[in-house]
């Protein structure tokens, strides 16, 4: 079901398993300015799904943001076969099956320039991009801000206190999920020049507000 976040974003959060352990998976749909719409890490596509968002625009961009979001865009390539799709960087060999449109960097497409920065996270080992909505000042990440602490399930809870995951981003598996710390730190600082107010995570709570602050202390060991 797509939920209202921010004024012309929604929402649709999902069940999903990670190695085993039940971690979530949210998709967020943004109505561009044209009238079309940016689908941002797709769940699994089906009959509701597509008159729900079919009601906000045509889709006009489908974006696999991480090497770890893929699962379903073969379904949205299938159900929208005019739709752009974009991948990170990476995915483009992990998934020789699907025709991606592009692989994306730090520069935006046309197609969401002007309304949706990012920044290409390269230090990250999910080669992730994360997004900026500057109309609504909201940041979409896909697992630079990780928070499995506040699971409804308690077997998830227990995966969070293992890895110390208390909060979006932190825990002792981050630091392992980054390559160049150096690099990490300047491309962590572009995110946060963003000045952005509230956040969608894929795993995790959204935030409403607290987001830059919540981001800023996920990085602070850089």
């Amino acid at each position: 079901m797509l939920t209202p976040f921010a004024e012309g974003i929604w929402t649709d959060t999902r069940r999903a398993t990670f190695f085993g352990v039940e971690c979530g998976s949210r998709m967020t749909v943004v109505r561009l300015a044209s009238g079309g719409t940016f689908v941002h890490s797709p769940v699994g596509i089906d009959d509701e799904t597509r008159r729900a968002v079919d009601a906000i625009g045509e889709v006009r961009a489908i974006v696999a943001p991480s090497i770890f979001h893929h699962l379903h865009v073969g379904g949205w390539m299938a159900a929208y076969p005019k739709a752009h799709v974009a991948c990170c960087p990476g995915l483009e060999w992990k998934r020789t099956d699907l025709a991606w449109s592009s692989v994306m960097g730090d520069q935006p497409h046309p197609i969401w320039a002007g309304e949706l920065d990012q920044v290409y996270l390269s230090a990250r080992r999910e080669n992730e991009v994360d997004f900026f909505h500057a109309p609504t000042k909201t940041l979409l990440v896909a697992d630079a801000l990780l928070n499995l602490a506040d699971h409804d399930l308690a077997s998830t809870r227990l995966a969070a206190r293992l890895m110390g995951n208390t909060g979006p981003g932190l825990g002792w598996l981050e630091p392992r999920m980054i390559r160049d710390r150096k690099l990490a730190r300047r491309q962590a600082d572009r995110i946060l020049a963003w000045g952005f107010e509230r956040a969608v995570l894929s795993h995790g709570a959204l935030l409403p507000t607290g987001a830059h602050e919540a981001f800023d202390r996920a990085y602070a060991w850089l």
